[in-house]
């Protein structure tokens, strides 16, 4: 019981701390304009080059896409900073020097970024209700939050998996660039996924995102929580995947930098 309480409160502080001092620089204004105007913009963005490429009764699949896919935001360039920031910031000896628990460690870089992934995703939700006039009358919002916070955990954990990456390469934000717009790309988010190449769409279902999008488009349309049951699960099993290989990354990377005696420079 001990043991869990210390993990607990491990995984707790771990969680806070790094997410503080990746934003410690941020005044709450600036932070909420970027939380609030930035699923705005992008929004905007595709909703009226979608629909005047195609018609207008389209709307909803370009919102529905656009807010589901913001939580990328903090998945990809958050939690990727808060597990390659260790090495930049010159904690990373400290980390690997304590004993705790690797498992509570890494995984808790991730939990804050969960929180406000879906955070923005809501948002953007509203700002589709509001401006767009988005109909959720048919809609279980309890399915659809669900649908949210699995979507935001499986992209969070491909960040862990990039966040590991940054450890071994300079060029960290170039990585974070090209994947967060190829899953803008290649998620379907603002092009159906039936129209793109055999190869395409192979690539479309194994990257996280996806699915959850195409449940949220589902919920919305009047289905229930059964019919998009197999999409979560899909879902869900892609993050999974994604955070077992960041976590393995991560303790190769700590195997390999203290046996060469190179824990900032790999």
């Amino acid at each position: 019981m001990k043991t869990f309480t210390s993990n607990l409160r491990l995984f707790w502080q771990g969680a806070l701390l790094s997410y503080v001092a990746l934003f410690h620089w941020f005044r709450p204004a600036t932070y909420a304009a970027s939380k609030i105007f930035m699923p705005l913009a992008q929004m905007f963005f595709f909703v009226y080059l979608g629909t005047f490429a195609t018609s207008p009764e389209n709307a909803a699949f370009y919102i529905i896409g656009n807010a589901i896919q913001i939580t990328a935001v903090s998945g990809i360039f958050g939690v990727t900073m808060s597990v390659g920031g260790e090495r930049e910031s010159g904690t990373l000896p400290y980390l690997f020097g304590t004993p705790a628990n690797r498992i509570v460690t890494f995984f808790g870089r991730a939990f804050m970024h969960v929180l406000d992934g879906m955070l923005g995703v809501v948002i953007a939700f509203i700002w589709g209700v509001i401006l767009f006039r988005l109909d959720l009358s048919h809609t279980s919002l309890p399915a659809l939050g669900l649908v949210i916070f699995i979507t935001t955990l499986s992209t969070c954990a491909m960040g862990l998996l990039l966040g590991c990456l940054s450890l071994i390469t300079v060029n960290v934000m170039f990585i974070n660039n090209f994947v967060y717009f190829a899953l803008l790309i290649f998620s379907g988010a603002n092009v159906p996924i039936a129209k793109f190449p055999q190869i395409m769409q192979a690539v479309s279902w194994a990257l996280p995102l996806t699915r959850g999008i195409a449940a949220a488009r589902l919920l919305v349309g009047g289905a229930g929580l059964g019919e998009v049951s197999s999409l979560l699960w899909g879902e869900l099993g892609i993050g999974l995947l994604y955070g077992l290989l960041g976590y393995f990354l991560f303790a190769w990377f700590e195997v390999q930098a203290k046996r060469r005696g190179t824990l900032e420079v790999f």
